[in-house]
């Protein structure tokens, strides 16, 4: 793996070392999930699933990360974080790892799907059976779909849309009006599935494929009756994605957001593919017409959408191919007769998804929709999916008569859509649905019930590192936190309050808010555990999050380093703190674990002497996350359930020797591997053969 660039000019030895550039950073972390796909000890269908999750975190950081970078190239921008430069060094990063992808594909992955009797046959390989079938589908299924557009003054370049398959075609002859109008455009609808699974009387004993582009190619000169084809490619664009609103002049967010996402597909483009054997021609056509640089054309040896793959995943049965399926335990604290609120009156419950179930959280909210005493249910929704049994139940709720508040963040990139028409369900049939604070984001994730009992009103709340969203509860690390702390859950109504009413907050006790808190906190617990380690006292931090991109919290962490602090960072994805720079961070080490499921627990440790302190939070370790968004961070202080956190979020991470990739002090990341003398574990695998064995038989998803 390539050393990762310095974001400015490099540091003399005696300075502080420069910060690590962050898109690389990105990089570098697809990188990693790249690995799962080489790996011969991953089951074949779950590599192709990982080469399918670095095509996709492809193709949404060109959505939103390239557009400065190109912007810069095309301005001819030498001065500044994007520059000619950046551009270039990114470019070259790119067509290296996209590179590496195909080369993963061709070399690795089709041959040993076809050892397995799976193949994607191309033109070349069917036999006069298959050709024939393949025919039959494509006049049946196909050709009626497609509406082949010549270019000339009259029909200009179509409008293409983001990320979109299509086909270019050079034709010789004249057209029926005796033109030599040469350029084609073939746009193919989305509805048309992108890989078709042959039948059994044409494949014989083996599961054969054939790509819908490869279907179309075959046929393309009947599109052009009278007209010869010549060269030809498919190609896709991807375009610029990030929805940009001025919510200082939008009266109505919901409704600007609605517009905007017509809008989203047709946006700046940023990158060009097209087969490897694309005529200079037609490519400088494409180029030119989509105002690219060369260096944003990728040439790819195989299909232009990676992505599209994982319907071979759905379409084959092979569980031999696949992971071992893993049934979630339902909540060890939870497995009671017991309803939850008399469990919580005991003490708070823990749930670490995905070993335990996330029914843990929905049978909590059930229970309150279910239970008359229930007055009152307040949650925030950041990425719920399209089908949502959280959101069925909060219907349920309003039918049943109770207070629902749900605030609704409309921005969440890529739900927007998702988010606005639950928003306006609710609204429909009377819940309250606010969208939060101009301005920012609203990333927090938590539920708040109110419940009469007696005279009184008692509150119960649930705060989440994750999303409540049942189909990636069963993919991602999280942990819920369900708890009836009156300190914590009043806090809790005073930021849903704030959030509907935007009023000034009172003072908050035990919850970090950002951002007017977390950021400030933190630096300022990182400080005091730097000066307690200079005065000679022990001082440990351990930190777990997705992203460290905050320049005030790096240089917080790189400051209490230099003091005795040892510090270890267990970051996911992209890190720009230096680690084990001799010197500077050589109290500092960073690790990265890509696993089965994906990383998304935020766990925050600190120990100064024997006084150890623990927090959870939605937040990573990033600006946006400090300064434009709403995002909590909340102490867990029970003893033991702060030591299970340690033990499962953090020791068993820091002693990963399967999944985990080690930060040297040049940015580069080298996996870790055993010497054959000692056994290693996977924290992952680890954690899912205790909660199998410590399953008390109800089992969720």
């Amino acid at each position: 793996m390539s050393t990762l660039p310095r974001r400015s000019p490099p540091s003399q030895a005696s300075k502080a070392p420069d910060l690590l550039d962050r898109d690389h950073s990105l990089l570098a972390f697809n990188e990693r999930v790249l690995d799962w796909a080489v790996r011969d000890d991953v089951p074949l269908i779950e590599r192709l699933r990982y080469l399918c999750i670095v095509s996709s975190n492809l193709d949404e950081f060109f959505e939103v990360r390239a557009e400065p970078h190109l912007l810069a190239n095309q301005a001819n921008d030498r001065k500044g974080i994007y520059t000619v430069g950046s551009f270039e060094r990114l470019a070259a990063a790119l067509h290296s790892i996209v590179d590496r992808q195909y080369a993963v594909y061709n070399e690795k992955l089709m041959p040993a799907f076809e050892k397995q009797g799976i193949k994607i046959m191309s033109h070349g390989d069917r036999n006069p059976a298959q050709r024939h079938w393949v025919k039959q589908y494509f006049e049946r299924e196909v050709r009626p779909l497609l509406i082949p557009v010549g270019l000339d003054p009259s029909h200009p370049f179509p409008q293409v849309a983001n990320k979109s398959l299509n086909f270019i075609v050079r034709l010789s002859g004249r057209d029926a009006f005796g033109r030599e109008n040469e350029i084609a455009i073939v746009k193919v609808p989305r509805v048309l599935p992108r890989l078709i699974r042959m039948p059994d009387k044409v494949s014989g004993s083996r599961t054969l494929f054939v790509s819908l582009s490869s279907v179309i190619r075959a046929h393309l000169g009947e599109l052009f009756p009278g007209r010869a084809v010549g060269q030809f490619s498919q190609f896709r664009v991807t375009r610029h994605s990030d929805l940009a609103v001025d919510e200082d002049d939008v009266k109505n967010l919901r409704m600007a957001l609605r517009q905007g996402l017509v809008h989203r597909n047709y946006g700046q483009a940023v990158r060009l593919e097209v087969s490897a054997g694309c005529s200079e021609h037609l490519c400088d056509f494409l180029l030119h017409q989509f105002d690219l640089p060369q260096k944003a054309l990728f040439r790819v040896h195989g299909p232009v959408n990676l992505v599209r793959l994982t319907q071979l995943i759905d379409l084959v049965d092979r569980p031999d191919l696949c992971f071992p399926p893993y049934k979630a335990s339902y909540p060890v604290q939870m497995g009671t007769t017991q309803s939850i609120f008399e469990q919580l009156k005991q003490g708070d419950i823990l749930i670490h998804q995905p070993f335990e179930s996330f029914d843990g959280v929905v049978d909590f909210l059930r229970q309150a929709v279910n239970d008359p005493q229930v007055l009152a249910i307040k949650q925030t929704i950041y990425r719920a999916g399209t089908d949502s049994e959280v959101m069925d139940l909060l219907r349920e709720a309003v039918r049943r008569g109770k207070e629902v508040t749900v605030v609704v963040e409309l921005k969440a990139r890529f739900d927007e859509e998702a988010n606005i028409n639950w928003a306006e369900m609710l609204e429909s049939i009377g819940a309250q649905v606010v969208y939060g604070v101009v301005g920012l984001k609203t990333h927090a994730k938590m539920m708040l019930v109110t419940r009469r009992e007696g005279k009184a009103l008692k509150r119960y709340g649930h705060l989440s590192t994750g999303n409540y969203n049942p189909r990636t509860a069963r993919l991602y690390t999280d942990v819920s936190h369900i708890t009836a702390d009156p300190v914590l859950t009043a806090e809790m109504e005073h930021v849903f309050v704030h959030l509907a009413s935007q009023s000034r907050l009172p003072a908050l006790r035990k919850l970090w808010l950002a951002p007017f808190y977390l950021q400030r906190n933190l630096i300022a617990k990182i400080d005091r555990l730097g000066q307690a380690a200079s005065q000679g006292k022990a001082a440990r931090i351990v930190a777990k999050m997705n992203s460290l991109t905050d320049e005030a919290l790096i240089h917080s962490l790189m400051r209490a380093g230099r003091q005795g602090v040892k510090i270890d960072l267990i970051v996911r994805g992209a890190c720009t703190l230096p680690a084990q720079v001799a010197g500077h961070t050589d109290n500092i080490r960073v690790r990265s674990v890509i696993g089965r499921f994906l990383e998304h627990s935020r766990v925050f440790y600190f120990r100064e002497g024997e006084v150890e302190e623990l927090y959870l939070s939605s937040a990573d370790w990033m600006n946006r996350n400090m300064v434009r968004r709403v995002e909590l961070a909340w102490p867990v202080t029970d003893p033991v359930q702060r030591q299970r956190l340690v033990d499962e979020c953090l020791v068993a991470y820091l002693h990963d020797g399967v999944d985990a990739w080690d930060m040297g002090p040049d940015g580069t990341y080298t996996r870790c591997r055993s010497d054959g003398t000692v056994a290693v574990h996977g924290a992952q695998a680890a954690l899912m053969a205790r909660y199998t064995s410590n399953g008390n038989g109800h089992h969720g998803g």
